[in-house]
């Protein structure tokens, strides 16, 4: 089996509150173990304060971990000084959720996209702009572009420039935070198939954080559901649409829309009572049992469940009341 090229193993990322708003820690990311596999797309999912984006960006070291390590094609980069990151940051390369203000205003397309390239001394001049020119043209925009500045392009235009950033330097891992949530639903497809052609064409791995299950479902070979800043479940995609174990994948399924109307009427709805708890104060136990439908106490309430593979099959779930041969329990 070959080396994963990302290894997330026991991380955590703790954020420190002012004593002016009660003290403590936001538990943002509190024990996560995760790996990315050569030319794998790896979906991570979940409400909104789940932790998805800050995991994306301890994992780019825009953030630094409280804890846990993180490794790329082996290497522990976890706590490594920015100077020493300079050389990772060829292999890793982030997509932000917002096209526009992840581009400087005030720079042209040409100088965006070329950045990466001078900044690590691989290419001046005339074979610079060549570089750039042939990754528009990669990402479906035309090379006259170059001398544009961000605002004259499209939302869809600007995350192809986002994309082409990204990718010139043909990094072996792409982390990208919800990169099309911000742009129109038929924009989305048009970004989502390109994404799938350059995968398949470069070969790089990606992380794609996201809260749309169809988005996920369509272009992921593998996804991870992230609740409260841990990962309660994690399969193919095949195995967590077709048969998710854990009450709240269940939950998410039962929310998403289906493109079939008499299956949409005849599906039933899992509500789940209240929001989701503090960071600050997350629950004891399962950290879900405070809003899960099927929650057994004083179980589910005293004991933390592991993230365990039932069936030997790699999907894991972390429920108490998961069976031996995988059946998940029943959610109404």
């Amino acid at each position: 089996m070959s080396e994963p090229v990302l290894q997330i193993s026991g991380l955590k990322k703790y954020f420190p509150v002012p004593r002016s708003r009660g003290g403590g820690r936001v538990h943002a990311v509190d024990g996560v173990d995760l790996t990315v596999a050569p030319g794998e797309i790896v979906g991570l999912v979940g409400e909104s304060g789940s932790g998805k984006s800050t995991l994306a960006k301890c994992v780019v070291r825009l953030l630094e971990p409280t804890a846990g390590t993180i490794r790329l094609h082996g290497t522990d980069v976890t706590h490594r000084s920015q100077r020493r990151l300079r050389r990772l940051r060829r292999q890793v390369h982030m997509v932000f959720q917002d096209p526009y203000s992840s581009l400087d205003p005030r720079t042209q397309i040409g100088d965006i996209v070329s950045e990466p390239v001078r900044m690590h001394g691989l290419a001046h001049g005339r074979r610079a702009r060549e570089l750039v020119a042939g990754m528009l043209e990669r990402v479906g925009l035309s090379a006259d572009m170059i001398r544009r500045y961000p605002h004259e392009l499209s939302g869809g235009q600007r995350q192809r420039v986002g994309l082409a950033r990204s990718l010139v330097l043909e990094p072996s891992l792409l982390v990208a935070d919800e990169p099309v949530s911000a742009l129109d639903v038929s924009v989305q497809a048009s970004i989502l198939n390109l994404v799938l052609d350059l995968q398949r064409d470069m070969g790089f791995s990606c992380l794609f954080v996201a809260h749309d299950l169809s988005t996920v479902e369509f272009l992921c070979n593998r996804v991870a559901v992230m609740y409260l800043g841990r990962i309660v479940e994690e399969g193919t995609r095949e195995q967590l649409f077709g048969g998710p174990r854990h009450p709240y994948t269940q939950a998410l399924l039962s929310a998403a829309p289906l493109p079939d109307p008499p299956r949409q009427r005849e599906r039933r709805r899992v509500l789940l009572p209240g929001d989701i708890p503090s960071p600050i104060d997350p629950p004891s136990g399962c950290r879900f049992h405070t809003r899960c439908p099927v929650a057994e106490l004083p179980l589910c309430r005293d004991e933390v469940p592991g993230l365990t593979d039932h069936t030997a099959d790699g999907h894991r779930a972390s429920c108490h009341l998961i069976r031996t041969d995988g059946t998940a329990p029943a959610v109404t």
